[in-house]
């Protein structure tokens, strides 16, 4: 009965560190955690972001404002990455502002200031680093 014992703790043994040892264990695991996508969850234009949320969200900027916000919140984030805030005056890019995102939900924002130039419609698209769009958000500028 020993020696059955023995052997059973032995095979048992060279199975788990054949799994151990196996050159896909972490690939499996790996692609389970990279299956999660990486999603927009809200996005908003805003006169402020304070603690980390937005403030009085509009889609009107007076030039006195000072500035425009683009926010926005990403759960789930998978990995560590990086989205971009496309800030388009008429259909022109006027900025592109590199932000890092980080799991496992991550916030964050970008910002204009205003000028007497910048009167006229808007608009933010976020994209991801291979440049697909998660969302765009439209404003404008008054005097």
């Amino acid at each position: 009965m020993q020696r059955i014992m023995k052997r059973m703790t032995f095979l048992l043994l060279c199975f788990l560190l054949s799994l151990i040892l196996s050159p896909t264990w972490g690939q499996e695991v790996a692609q389970e955690v990279t299956k999660e996508k990486l999603t927009l969850y809200h996005s908003v234009m805003c006169e402020d972001v304070q603690d980390r949320k937005p403030f009085n969200p509009t889609v009107v900027f007076p030039i006195s404002r000072g500035k425009a916000y683009c926010y926005t919140l990403f759960e789930p984030v998978p990995v560590k990455t990086y989205i971009y805030h496309n800030w388009y005056r008429r259909d022109v890019l006027s900025f592109t502002i590199r932000l890092q995102v980080q799991p496992p939900s991550w916030a964050t924002y970008s910002n204009i200031q205003l000028r007497e130039s910048d009167r006229g419609p808007w608009r933010v698209e976020i994209t991801d680093a291979e440049g697909n769009t998660f969302q765009t958000l439209r404003f404008s500028v008054t005097e």
